[in-house]
C-alpha cells in the first residue's frame, strides 16, 4: 500500500462533514494535482464524542461513493500507540505511531553502543547533497542522539511489528510521529532517526518531526518564518539522502502536524516540496469543527444560540478543556470575550471573532483557540448539537469546504 505524493489529512471530529471535506481535495485535484484524502481521528476525540474508529471508515467510504472520487484515500489512526490501537486495527489503513512520549527515556548500554558502531562510516564530516554546511559527525552526537530518540524508534518497532502481526506486512501506511514534545528536532537528528527507523525495519512512508516555533491549533504559525524554511528544506535533502543511504521507501515524506491554518508557512512549504521534487503530508484536525461552529452562527436562530452555549461552557471550563492541548495552545485568558459579550453578539460579530482571517479587525484568536478545545462541550450536548449539524448542513457544508480550499489548498499549493 503506498501513500500518494501529496496527502491532506482532513480530520472530522463529528463526522459530518466528509463529503464538503472531499469536494474541496476534488476541486483542487481538478487543477492537475493528485492530493489523496486521509481522514484522521485520535483515540482520545473518539472517547470525547463518544465515537468508535470504524465510524471514520464509514464516513470516508460513504463521501467518496457519494462523490465518485476515483483516487486512493485512506483512513488514519491517529497519534496511536500500543495501548490504543486495537480499535483501530480493523478499519484503519493508516497508522500514525506516537512515540513521542518515549523520546529522552533510556535504552540498554548496549543498544546504544551497536548504533554508534552502526555509524562509523559516518564519522567526520558529513556532506547531505544540497545542504551547504557539512554535518560534523563525532560519536559523543551520536551517543547523544541514540540517548534521545533510540528508545522511541524501538517502541515505533514494537507497534508496527504489532499491526504487522494483525493486518499482514504491506496492507498499511505507516507514520512515525515525534512532534508533541518540547524541543525541536534538528535535521541532524533527523538523519540519524531515520537510520534508526530503517535498521529497525519499519517502511515508514512519512515522518512527523517537531519543527522549530509554535504550531498552535488552528491558529498561525508562529516563528521565525525563515529559520523554518531553512529547516523544512534541510529536512527534505536530508530524507532524499536517507532514502537511497538506508533503503527507506522511496515516498517517504514530511508529515506537518498541527498543520491547519498555518498560512504564512503554507507557500514555503508547497515551494520548497515542488523545487526538490519531494511530496507533502499535512494533518489538520480541529479546523472543520470550528468552520462547523462558524456554520450554526452563521445560520442564526437556533444555529447561533448554541454556538453561544458551547462558548459559554467552555469559558467556563477552560482549564480542563486546555489542559490535554498545552503544548499546542498558547491563550491569554485577558483577551477572552466574557460570556456576556458573546450572548449579545450577532451572527456576524462570532464568525468575524472566530473565522481565521487574521487580517480582519474583529478576529480574535485566543476566542478562536479556547473554541478549538471545546469539542466535548458539544460532544456532550448529544443529540441536540448533532441534530443542528443536520439542520444546517447546508451552510455548514459551504464553510467547511471553503476553509479547506480557499485558506488551505490554495495557498499549500499556489491555486
Amino acid at each position: 500500500m503506498k501513500l500518494g505524493k501529496y496527502s491532506f489529512g482532513t480530520g472530522d471530529r463529528f463526522a459530518h462533514q466528509g463529503e464538503a471535506q472531499l469536494r474541496a481535495i476534488m476541486k483542487a485535484n481538478e487543477t492537475g494535482l493528485d492530493i489523496n484524502p486521509v481522514w484522521n481521528k485520535s483515540n482520545r476525540e473518539h472517547i470525547y464524542v463518544h465515537t468508535h474508529p470504524s465510524s471514520l471508515r464509514r464516513e470516508a467510504n460513504a463521501a467518496v461513493a457519494a462523490l465518485g472520487f476515483k483516487g486512493k484515500y485512506f483512513v488514519d489512526a491517529d497519534h496511536i500507540n500500543l495501548n490504543t490501537v486495537e480499535p483501530f486495527v480493523e478499519t484503519a489503513d493508516f497508522f500514525t505511531l506516537d512515540v513521542a512520549a518515549f523520546i529522552g527515556k533510556p535504552s540498554g548500554e548496549a543498544d546504544v553502543a551497536a548504533f554508534v558502531a552502526s555509524c562509523k562510516k559516518y564519522l567526520g564530516e558529513l556532506k547531505i547533497p544540497g545542504i551547504e554546511k557539512p554535518i560534523h559527525v563525532t560519536e559523543a552526537l551520536l551517543e547523544e542522539v541514540a540517548g534521545k530518540f533510540l528508545a522511541a524508534v524501538q517502541h515505533a518497532a514494537e507497534i508496527y511489528a504489532h499491526l504487522v502481526a494483525k493486518k499482514g506486512k504491506g496492507n498499511f501506511i505507516t507514520e512515525v510521529s515525534m512532534d508533541e514534545v518540547d524541543s525541536p528536532q534538528t535535521p541532524v537528528d533527523m538523519l540519524f532517526i531515520l537510520k534508526m527507523i530503517a535498521d529497525k525495519g519499519i517502511p515508514a512512508q512519512t515522518i512527523a518531526p517537531k519543527f522549530t516555533g509554535r504550531f498552535n491549533k488552528g491558529i498561525d504559525y508562529r516563528g521565525d518564518v525563515q529559520q523554518f524554511a531553512r529547516e523544512f528544506e534541510d529536512d527534505v535533502l536530508v530524507i532524499d539522502f536517507a532514502v537511497k543511504e538506508f533503503g527507506l521507501p522511496e515516498n517517504l515524506k514530511l508529515s506537518v502536524h498541527s498543520g491547519s491554518d498555518k498560512f504564512s508557512i503554507y507557500p514555503i512549504m508547497g515551494d520548497i516540496v515542488k523545487k526538490h521534487g519531494k511530496g507533502l503530508h499535512v494533518k489538520t484536525a480541529g479546523t472543520t469543527w470550528l468552520e462547523e461552529i462558524i456554520g450554526l452562527a452563521k445560520a442564526g436562530g437556533e444555529g447561533l444560540a448554541l454556538a453561544k452555549d458551547v462558548y459559554a461552557d467552555s469559558y467556563g471550563k477552560k482549564d480542563e478543556l486546555c489542559a490535554p492541548y498545552l503544548d499546542v495552545i498558547d491563550i491569554d485568558g485577558s483577551k477572552l470575550p466574557s460570556v456576556e459579550e458573546v450572548r449579545g453578539w450577532s451572527s456576524e460579530r462570532f464568525v468575524n471573532a472566530l473565522r481565521h482571517i487574521p487580517s480582519h479587525p474583529e478576529y480574535n484568536p485566543n476566542f478562536r483557540q479556547l473554541v478549538h478545545v471545546a469539542y466535548k462541550v458539544a460532544a456532550d450536548m448529544g443529540e441536540r448539537y448533532i441534530s443542528m449539524l443536520e439542520k444546517y448542513s447546508d451552510v455548514i457544508a459551504q464553510c467547511v469546504e471553503e476553509n479547506i480550499y480557499e485558506r488551505h489548498l490554495k495557498r499549500l499549493f499556489r491555486l
